[in-house]
C-alpha cells in the first residue's frame, strides 16, 4: 500500500489550476522521477477539470487509483495511490487537507495561486504520515486491532483442542450445560459431521 502523489487545485471554468503538491516518487527509478512527476500532475488537474463541483470519484488508471474531491467552492484534491490502499482512508485525507488548506490560505488567492506562491507546507508530512493506513487513520486501526484479537481467539481455541482435549469430552463434564443444550450439541455436531466428509 502505498501514496504516490497528493495535490490540491482550483477548479476554474475551463482548466483545473495546481495550487500545491507533493510526491513520494521513491519507489521508481531516479530517471523515472521527473516523468512520472507530471504525468501525476497531468492526471491529476484532468480529473479534477472532468469532475463536477461537490463530488468524489475514483478513477483506475493502469495499477493505480486516482481519487479526487471536488467541493463546491472549487477547492479540490486528488491523491494518486496504489489500488490496494483503502478508498475510505484517502477521501479522510482529501477532506483534512482541503479543511486545513482553506483555513491557512485566503480563497482571493486560489484562483490566481501556483505552488511556488500559495504558502502551505504540510502536504509532504500528511503524505508521509498516511503512508501506513492503519497508523494514521483511526478506523483503520481499530479494524486492524479487532482482526488481530480474532487471529489470537482461533488460536487459542485450536491450541485448547491440541491438548488432547476434545469438546465432546468437556461438553459432557460440563455441570453448567443443561441435558437440553448437550442434546442441542451433539444433534448439531451430527449434522455438521456429514458435511465434512463431502
Amino acid at each position: 500500500m502505498k501514496l504516490y502523489s497528493l495535490s490540491v487545485l482550483y477548479k476554474g471554468t475551463n482548466k483545473a489550476n495546481l495550487l500545491k503538491a507533493a510526491y513520494d516518487l521513491s519507489s521508481f527509478s531516479f530517471f523515472q522521477r521527473s516523468s512520472v512527476q507530471e504525468f501525476m500532475t497531468f492526471t491529476s488537474a484532468l480529473i479534477v477539470e472532468r469532475s463536477s463541483h461537490g463530488s468524489r470519484a475514483s478513477v483506475k488508471e493502469q495499477d493505480y487509483l486516482c481519487h479526487v474531491y471536488v467541493r463546491n467552492d472549487c477547492l479540490s484534491a486528488v491523491v494518486i495511490a496504489d489500488s490496494e490502499y483503502p478508498q475510505r482512508v484517502c477521501f479522510t485525507l482529501l477532506d483534512k487537507v482541503l479543511d486545513e488548506f482553506s483555513k491557512q490560505v485566503d480563497s482571493i488567492d486560489w484562483p490566481s495561486g501556483s505552488p511556488d506562491t500559495i504558502r502551505y507546507t504540510a502536504l509532504d508530512s500528511y503524505l508521509a504520515r498516511y503512508q501506513n493506513p492503519r497508523e494514521a487513520d483511526a478506523m483503520s486501526k481499530v479494524q486492524a486491532e479487532l482482526d488481530e484479537t480474532k487471529i489470537i481467539l482461533h488460536n487459542t481455541m485450536e491450541s485448547l483442542l491440541e491438548r488432547g482435549e476434545k469438546l465432546d469430552d468437556l461438553v459432557q463434564k460440563s455441570e453448567h450445560l443443561g441435558n437440553q443444550s448437550k442434546a442441542f450439541y451433539k444433534t448439531a455436531r451430527k449434522q455438521n459431521s456429514c458435511c465434512e466428509v463431502m
